[in-house]
């Protein structure tokens, strides 16, 4: 079963905002010594997206929502990239490369919006860990309606 745009969105956010609990403060444990580097990859890109997030309003509310979502969603993609290092699931590997796809556009969107430069452009996500599989398939880059 695909999930939809709308659905990663709607995971994106409910781990951003500690809904899975994996990330949501020191008293969380790994399982194993394999899985720290992952969780602490993650706490970090929570730390640095709720640190982002803390804006002084501008008086300007398209401003204003772009200067929070910008960080929320460069935590989204920080976050799929530790699912591309470190997870084994094909499934969520393709969501996480979708993922950083679909937020690197939606910043550059708003960036665009508001008249400010976009940054240089990077290679889209691929393989980040030796110890992943060696080839991924070919996403299916169509939006579903």
């Amino acid at each position: 079963m695909r999930m939809t745009a709308r659905g990663r969105i709607a995971l994106a956010g409910l781990i951003l905002t500690g809904g899975l609990a994996l990330t949501t403060g020191a008293d969380v444990v790994p399982d194993s010594a394999a899985e720290a580097p992952f969780l602490a990859e993650n706490q970090a890109a929570m730390d640095k997206m709720m640190a982002g997030m803390a804006i002084k309003p501008s008086g300007d509310v398209d401003r204003d929502f772009s200067a929070m979502m910008i960080p929320h969603h460069q935590g989204a993609i920080d976050m799929a990239r530790a699912e591309l290092r470190y997870g084994r699931n094909e499934q969520l590997r393709r969501i996480a490369q979708e993922i950083i796809v679909e937020q690197q556009q939606e910043i550059a969107a708003m960036r665009l919006a508001l008249g400010q430069k976009l940054p240089p452009s990077v290679a889209a996500p691929d393989q980040l860990s030796a110890a992943a599989p060696t080839s991924m398939p070919k996403m299916n880059m169509q939006k579903e309606p």
